[in-house]
């Protein structure tokens, strides 16, 4: 992907995971987590939970689109930070509704914090750098391939305490997500709707590694810690 830099100058910070999450990583979550994260953003740093990705294709039906909706205004409604990923579609619906229903968001970005993709998201990658969080792992300059947004899967799961796939094909990028926060051991909801699609295999595989069905979002709060501000053991 060639992208020239969307942002010409742009102020971050360099900070560790176990900054960004005010604790040391476990040896599990450490196998993949990358050694330093860049991020821009008014956001409080440790950062505060609970934190939950909801994710899914980048080319949702609109029953997709207002579940999506319908799952990030209960979490706002209950204190809950929002994490995705940027990219068209699901993750797109989930920012725009958590900054208009007035909660917090948290962008994991697939390029570095001065780059945008998809362009026509520039507007929200800039709300989110101004009055959000916006993560990268990769630095200014690193080339942007598709192996990239892989990567930013494994550690938008671990900065969050449960993930939502929304809805999701069985080619769909959210899946690396979904693998990787059963390894980490993370909650993982898959909505009802998608579980029962006869045409997806993928369901039925996480659930028999410990995926749970999804079908009323009040049911994911049971699992998550409550809203609290891990203190910053590193300062």
């Amino acid at each position: 992907m060639n992208m020239m830099d969307d942002f010409k100058e742009i102020g971050h910070s360099m900070i560790s995971p176990e900054k960004l999450l005010g604790r040391p990583l476990n040896d599990i979550e450490t196998k993949y987590a990358p050694k330093e994260l860049y991020v821009k953003g008014s956001m409080e740093i440790p950062l505060v939970c609970p934190r939950v990705s909801v994710i899914g294709t980048r080319n949702p039906s609109n029953k997709g689109v207002v579940n999506a909706q319908m799952i990030v205004k209960t979490l706002v409604e209950n204190q809950a930070v929002v994490v995705s990923g940027l990219a068209a579609g699901i993750d797109t619906t989930a920012h725009q509704t958590a900054i208009e229903m007035g909660g917090k968001t948290i962008a994991v970005l697939g390029t570095p914090l001065n780059k945008v993709y998809p362009r026509k998201n520039f507007d929200l990658q800039k709300e989110i750098m101004e009055n959000h969080l916006a993560i990268s792992q990769f630095p200014i300059g690193y080339p942007t391939t598709k192996k990239n947004f892989v990567i930013r899967n494994r550690t938008m799961a671990l900065i969050s305490d449960a993930t939502i796939i929304v809805e999701a094909g069985n080619t769909s990028g959210s899946l690396h997500q979904g693998w990787e926060t059963i390894r980490l051991g993370r909650p993982l909801f898959i909505l009802e709707s998608v579980v029962n699609d006869p045409k997806l295999n993928w369901p039925q595989q996480m659930i028999e590694y410990g995926a749970l069905e999804l079908a009323n979002t009040n049911d994911i709060f049971e699992f998550l810690p409550s809203k609290l501000i891990v203190n910053d053991i590193f300062s």
